[in-house]
């Protein structure tokens, strides 16, 4: 009687395909420390493999860097060539639960402006709600080559008249805002005429933090999708 053959599996790829790209998405997220005047910051990078832009984004007064429009930039843009940094005031690294003044966030924002710039790559300047207020403060004065304003507090709830529209118009430079269709701190038709150089992108049904409702026409989804999508856009055509 001639012996059956036994047939080998074959091994296969995929597992050792997978754990490298996840050692090689760890070796690109890496998080730094800043001392500045006001207590220590910290840098979140997401890189990009061949990066030719720094997004540098801070977070908001009412959460941190796990926002779900930051999360979404800091997945979708290093493979568009863009490098993340999400950046943590030093009040939220010391666990305190309320932000400090303005001028207090601007300060630090400036401090660790250099760390931001150590790629030796165009840096955009952005944020979402507070945040946003510190990028089109300071943008300029640092050097960032644009703002991203993401959730832009026009006005506090309920309090139109209280508007803050001269922050987001005196950025001078190019600015592209993100705004929630029902954000209570500015719809997108409550902004003024905005001069060239200032774009808005709105966000149907999205609310400060971009939540929709679950009976919108539009997915939780597709809403981060339209705003990492705008953004990629914008920053293809952003002089640098």
């Amino acid at each position: 009687m001639s012996a059956q053959r036994t047939q080998q599996p074959q091994q296969s790829n995929q597992p050792r395909q997978a754990n490298q790209a996840q050692q090689t998405e760890q070796a690109r997220r890496t998080s730094e420390i800043v001392p500045t005047p006001v207590g220590d910051a910290r840098v979140t990078w997401h890189r990009a493999a061949d990066a030719r832009t720094v997004l540098a984004v801070g977070h908001g007064a009412g959460g941190g860097i796990e926002a779900r429009d930051l999360a979404a930039l800091a997945a979708a843009l290093p493979s568009q060539g863009v490098s993340v940094a999400l950046v943590e005031q030093p009040w939220r690294v010391a666990g305190k639960k309320v932000a400090p003044a303005p001028k207090t966030l601007d300060l630090a924002w400036r401090a660790l402006w250099p760390a931001l710039e150590k790629p030796g790559l165009p840096v955009v300047a952005g944020g979402r709600s507070a945040g946003a207020r510190v990028a089109c403060r300071t943008a300029r004065e640092l050097g960032a080559g644009a703002v991203l304003a993401l959730s832009f507090p026009l006005h506090p709830p309920g309090k139109p008249e209280r508007s803050r529209a001269g922050e987001l118009l005196g950025a001078g430079l190019p600015t592209l805002v993100v705004q929630g269709g029902r954000d209570p701190f500015g719809r997108p038709e409550e902004f003024p005429e905005l001069p060239a150089g200032i774009e808005l992108v709105a966000v149907p049904h999205g609310d400060h933090g971009f939540a929709v409702p679950k009976k919108a026409d539009i997915g939780q989804e597709e809403a981060l999708a339209r705003i990492t999508g705008a953004v990629v856009d914008w920053l293809a055509r952003v002089p640098r």
